[in-house]
């Protein structure tokens, strides 16, 4: 008997991720069957009520600026800058078809499900549909792609720790930026965040499979031919 559950745990264990993909899959459905049938859902006035309590003169400032790095401008930027600084060219690749892929998803979601933008209480100016939110959605596959290449590479356990914190507060943040400026429901936020998890999923795995693992094979292939 014993056997059998530490067998189902190691199981459980090896196919965690799959598993939370099953999971969030099944929530990403049930908030987008509330979006088809045109809801105000109680998250959403929930999520603004809370956030819009600290809406201030001198917090608007700051919520554009973090707004601005889940933007094109910043990740594109930083997407050209990896390819300088990271010697690895695949990984700089791997990077920029990671943001080509996430940006067109998100369109091809838009343009499905088109969910107008609420419009009760914008602080700033924005145009096309709401669900999900861009921002979040391409703000969570980039920065979370880079968590993982930092698991991955860096070395050093501190370093990798406080890139892992900055990058997950980073990515909350701009989450949040968004519900606070009023261009995006709070269920926006969320399934974007969602998406690009179930997402990134995926994509690390194949990632993982095809890139990484052929060039340790092939570095210690190098190492014996040496």
């Amino acid at each position: 008997m014993r056997e059998k559950i530490t067998k189902v745990k190691e199981i459980g264990i090896k196919n965690l991720k799959w598993i939370m993909l099953f999971i969030l899959l099944l929530m990403i459905i049930a908030i987008v069957e509330d979006v088809f049938d045109k809801e105000i859902m109680k998250l959403d006035i929930m999520g603004y009520s809370l956030i819009s309590s600290i809406i201030d003169e001198s917090v608007t400032p700051i919520a554009i600026i973090i707004t601005n790095l889940g933007g094109a401008i910043v990740i594109c930027i930083l997407t050209l800058i990896s390819f300088i600084l990271i010697k690895n060219k695949k990984i700089s690749f791997c990077i920029l078809l990671n943001l080509i892929i996430s940006t067109f998803l998100n369109l091809f979601l838009k343009n499905i499900i088109q969910r107008p933008r609420p419009d009760e209480f914008r602080l700033i100016s924005e145009t096309g549909y709401s669900f999900p939110s861009g921002h979040s959605m391409i703000s969570m596959a980039f920065y979370g792609f880079l968590i993982y290449l930092s698991i991955k590479y860096f070395k050093n356990k501190k370093l990798k720790i406080i890139l892992l914190t900055l990058l997950s507060v980073l990515i909350i943040f701009i989450g949040i930026s968004r519900i606070y400026l009023g261009v995006h429901y709070t269920s926006d936020v969320l399934a974007g965040f969602m998406i690009s998890l179930c997402y990134l999923i995926i994509y690390t795995s194949l990632v993982k499979k095809y890139i990484i693992e052929r060039e340790d094979k092939n570095d210690e292939e190098n190492k014996k031919i040496n």
